[in-house]
């Protein structure tokens, strides 16, 4: 499926929950809301290949579950809000994952002193065009 370009696709490292990705990745935020109950859970922490396989996810998206690539989640049609239910499942913090999606390596505490101290700077992050 095809879209027009849109202003926000300039930005790198952005990507926005719009329409489009909200149809993409229905069935992966899905998966992430049985994660709010303790059926789901279990059969997740029981077998994570067999419970995602009842989803009619691509296979792209239960990878990057498997994998935990929450970036790849984002690219694929997830939603921050639904995915941070499987970081929350491993016990694992907002700044931790924020951490691994950073195209530098970068540890929890770092992120949370950026993000503490304004946050990325602006320069070389408005513009995909910038960066060439």
């Amino acid at each position: 499926m095809s879209r027009d370009s849109r202003d926000y696709d300039d930005i790198p490292g952005t990507y926005v929950f719009d329409g489009k990705r909200n149809r993409e990745g229905y069935h992966l935020n899905m998966f992430c809301m049985t994660l709010n109950t303790e059926a789901g859970r279990e059969a997740f922490r029981t077998d994570p290949r067999a419970y995602l396989d009842t989803f009619p996810m691509t296979e792209a998206q239960k990878q990057s579950v498997l994998d935990r690539d929450w970036l790849g989640m984002l690219q694929l049609g997830g939603n921050i809000y639904y995915t941070f239910k499987i970081a929350a499942f491993d016990g694992l913090s907002m700044q931790a994952i924020g951490a691994e999606m950073d195209e530098r390596p970068i540890t929890e505490d770092d992120f949370r002193a950026m993000m503490v101290n304004g946050g990325r700077p602006i320069d070389g992050n408005r513009s995909k065009s910038e960066s060439k």
